[in-house]
Formats: structure tokens, C-alpha cells, sequence
């Protein structure tokens, strides 16, 4: 890509997200500001960037595609493995709002 392709197509991403209300009534970031980035890096194979911007992302899509492969195959340890997911999933989006808090 050329410079004018990545300016355009960084520019059109930005425009299409929602804009974090908390962030812009507080000046704080919600546990959930990083989300739609941390997406659209994933789409573009940042897989990097994407886990900087949102650690949770990874736990989240392991969550997400387990609970659709438990709604086709009904597995044995499935709520186990759904608990263990989520309470990595709340840790890691906890301890990433934390941290953002003390920069």
C-alpha cells in the first residue's frame, strides 16, 4: 500500500467506530476502550498491535468460539472450561483498566 491508501483507509476506520462515551465525559478510559481497534488489527493480522491495544481480545475469542463449538458438540467439561475462560476474560480486562488508570 501507498501512503495515500493507508491514510484513507486508517482515516475510514477511525470514522466508522463508536466513540467510548466515558472517555468523553470523564477523560477515563472504560474497561472496554481498545475493543473495536483491537478488532480491526486483528482483521488486518496485527495480531501484535491488536493485543497491546486490548489483551482480553485473545480470551474473548476463545470464549466466544468454545461456547459456539459447545452450542454444535456437546462436550463434557463445558462449564468448567466456560468459567475458566470468562474469569481470565474479567482478569485481564480488570487488570488492563487498572494499569491504564496508573500511567
Amino acid at each position: 500500500m501507498n501512503i495515500f491508501q493507508t491514510i484513507v483507509l486508517s482515516s475510514t476506520k477511525e470514522y466508522y467506530m463508536m466513540p467510548c462515551v466515558n472517555k468523553q465525559l470523564t477523560g477515563f478510559d472504560c474497561p472496554g476502550c481498545g475493543i473495536q481497534r483491537s478488532i480491526v488489527h486483528l482483521i488486518n493480522g496485527e495480531f501484535i498491535a491488536a493485543f497491546k491495544i486490548f489483551p482480553a481480545i485473545y480470551f474473548l475469542i476463545f470464549l466466544a468460539g468454545f461456547l459456539l463449538f459447545n452450542k454444535l458438540y456437546s462436550t463434557k467439561y463445558a462449564n468448567q472450561i466456560i468459567i475458566a475462560l470468562s474469569i481470565a476474560s474479567v482478569a485481564t480486562i480488570l487488570i488492563n483498566f487498572f494499569y491504564k488508570l496508573l500511567q
